[in-house]
């Protein structure tokens, strides 16, 4: 074995590893689509989508169209063409979705490891530990297949539980073309004796509302920007797994030291050695006020047209929110990943200054929330609905009486 500085010399077999780990892009996608697609079928076969369901959706879909342009003003196509929703199966849901968030991910790998030159001209010779530097070049190798594996996971883990496409209120691909995943649907109403019609009109008015909130293209590019800059400011900590792992020999709890190593091997926060930056700090507060509004816009124009069209709509509203509550650690790993942490209080925060809004200046003043980019409300105004009012100029009920 030769005496340089690379501890792999004279092994053939991980000479060609690095190879061949070096060839790949920032994301090994294909990885990332088969665990997908395991996760998200649980390793069997899907039936396809029954034909009768997509006549029922085809119904609805037209319902829900005509009731939320009429209730909030805004057009529901984003293309010129009418709008449709498409029941998919759990596979076609989770491929589409890894699609969609694509561009994200790939900026998150982006910023966790940023392009470098290639393994064999890295000099190693001045490297304290020459072997720990080349443990690290591993890891930067091993990222793409890491980053896949996250991706693949925290999608499948989605496509087992979202009801549709903006169950996180994340911009698509322009289209005029909504998912809905039907097994999902289907469960949640057999779970909690719904009536399944009931539900999946709930379901239809919940995506188009969001589908026209989003659709808007200052919204879309405004949520995009915010998106996709929270994305590209992780910063890298290749030690976060050696120091979690030491944790383990001082756990003071006195736990299951093999569970707590599974549970650390099973966080991609770790694995990827993803820390917030202060740069997500400043982020955070414009993307979680953008956010709370969209949703809070969308609950409100739920309660104006779900009381009159679905009849058990207070008891689907609810379940759902106890389902907000109740969501598991991958959904809020995907949420945390993104900067969407999508708890009660957002929502809350968000309902709360639609109707302060309301209430100082009527559906009038709610009106004007989506009129322009530089109407969009900042943090403070989102807190503080009168700040937002008079910003715009739109008299408060007061001053129109006066």
């Amino acid at each position: 074995m030769s005496s340089g500085p690379n501890p792999f010399d004279g092994m053939p077999f991980f000479g060609d590893l690095l190879k061949m780990l070096g060839s790949q892009g920032p994301v090994q996608w294909d990885g990332a689509r088969q665990l997908a697609l395991s996760i998200a079928t649980d390793g069997t076969s899907e039936p396809n989508v029954d034909p009768l369901e997509r006549v029922r959706y085809e119904q609805l879909a037209r319902v829900a169209d005509l009731h939320v342009s009429q209730a909030t003003g805004l057009s529901t196509s984003t293309t010129g063409r009418s709008l449709t929703i498409n029941p998919v199966t759990r596979s076609q849901y989770a491929l589409a979705t890894l699609d969609a968030y694509r561009p994200l991910v790939e900026r998150l790998a982006g910023s966790l490891h940023p392009p470098t030159e290639a393994p064999e001209a890295v000099e190693l010779a001045d490297a304290e530990d020459p072997t720990e530097a080349w443990l690290g070049q591993i890891m930067g190798l091993l990222s793409p297949m890491l980053l896949g594996m996250t991706a693949g996971s925290l999608v499948g883990h989605l496509a087992t539980r979202d009801f549709g496409a903006f169950d996180l209120p994340i911009p698509r691909p322009a289209s005029d073309d909504l998912l809905v995943v039907a097994a999902n649907v289907e469960a949640f109403a057999s779970d909690w004796s719904m009536d399944g019609d009931e539900l999946r009109l709930w379901v239809c008015l919940h995506q188009v509302a969001h589908h026209a909130v989003l659709g808007l293209p200052h919204v879309r590019a405004r949520l995009e920007q915010l998106l996709a800059d929270y994305a590209s400011s992780f910063e890298s900590d290749p030690d976060a797994l050696g120091s979690k792992l030491g944790e383990l020999e001082v756990d003071p709890t006195g736990g299951d030291p093999m569970a707590r190593f599974q549970e650390l091997l099973g966080d991609p926060e770790v694995l990827l050695g993803a820390v917030r930056s202060a740069r997500q700090q400043e982020l955070l507060p414009q993307l979680e006020a953008l956010v709370a509004v969209v949703v809070g816009y969308v609950d409100h124009t739920m309660d104006q047209l779900g009381h009159g069209l679905v009849g058990s709509y207070g008891q689907i509203t609810e379940a759902v929110r106890r389902r907000r509550v109740e969501a598991s650690a991958q959904d809020r790993f995907v949420e945390r990943l993104l900067g969407l942490e999508l708890t009660q209080d957002r929502f809350d925060r968000g309902s709360a200054f639609v109707a302060g809004v309301v209430e100082r200046a009527g559906a009038e003043g709610l009106a004007r929330l989506w009129s322009g980019p530089e109407v969009l409300p900042t943090p403070n105004e989102v807190d503080a609905p009168g700040l937002w009012l008079a910003r715009i100029d739109l008299p408060v009920d007061g001053d129109a009486q006066a």
